[in-house]
């Protein structure tokens, strides 16, 4: 299991490192916290402790782009004790709130057990991939956004769930034809563009602008 830890006084910082890895945890502990978001996504660790006061960020804030991108467990490791953080840290998307200073064993304790109550969802995580706040739904055929929820056909979901795995990257439209048409012989290359532009419609009715990128010569990114 990684652990991602963020937190800025070192001493705290190695001392979390040497308990985490003594309790057989891989532990990553970055000393800086620029682009600390893109770091964890980077990393896919498979818990994060994050302290809430951190030099030019707000943990708060770092839990809210992670929530956007992923949905690693987050435990608030923090010395602020007032009854509303611990709230707005749960609003955040937390899964605990442990406040300083720390007891190892419990923290321990929690850790497993946050562990153990979202090792269920990995299950869950297989037929759901999550990209830029979108999420699409495998099992169901269905891709939502903010609360909102659209259906897909079946080639709509294939389509989509090849340019998720590959987010971030253009993939070639003859990948995509390949993929949604295997077995076929010969498909128009215009029926592809169909498929996209009908996804695209789709998006703007739940709120999602320019998620499909299109470059000429090099096929589509999300």
């Amino acid at each position: 299991m990684h652990i991602f830890v963020v937190e800025d006084e070192p001493v705290i910082r190695r001392e979390l490192k040497i308990l985490l890895e003594n309790a057989m945890y891989q532990v990553t502990a970055p000393e800086t916290f620029d682009a600390v978001s893109r770091k964890i996504q980077e990393a896919r660790p498979d818990l994060v402790l994050l302290d809430v006061n951190l030099p030019g960020v707000s943990g708060f804030d770092v839990c809210t782009q992670l929530r956007m991108e992923m949905e690693v467990p987050v435990i608030f490791l923090t010395s602020r004790t007032d009854a509303m953080d611990e709230l707005t840290g749960i609003l955040k998307g937390g899964d605990d709130y442990i406040t300083k200073p720390y007891q190892a064993p419990l923290l321990l304790a929690r850790i497993g057990a946050v562990l153990k109550r979202t090792a269920g969802a990995k299950d869950k995580e297989a037929v759901r991939l999550l990209h830029k706040g979108a999420v699409l739904d495998i099992s169901s055929c269905s891709l939502s956004f903010q609360g909102q929820n659209i259906e897909l056909t079946k080639n709509e979901m294939k389509l989509l769930h090849l340019l998720f795995l590959r987010a971030g990257e253009f993939v070639a439209r003859m990948d995509l034809i390949e993929y949604l048409w295997e077995n076929q012989i010969f498909i128009d290359d215009n029926t592809l563009s169909v498929h996209v532009a009908r996804i695209r419609e789709k998006m703007k009715d739940i709120g999602i602008q320019d998620f499909i990128e299109t470059k000429r010569g090099m096929g589509y990114r999300v």
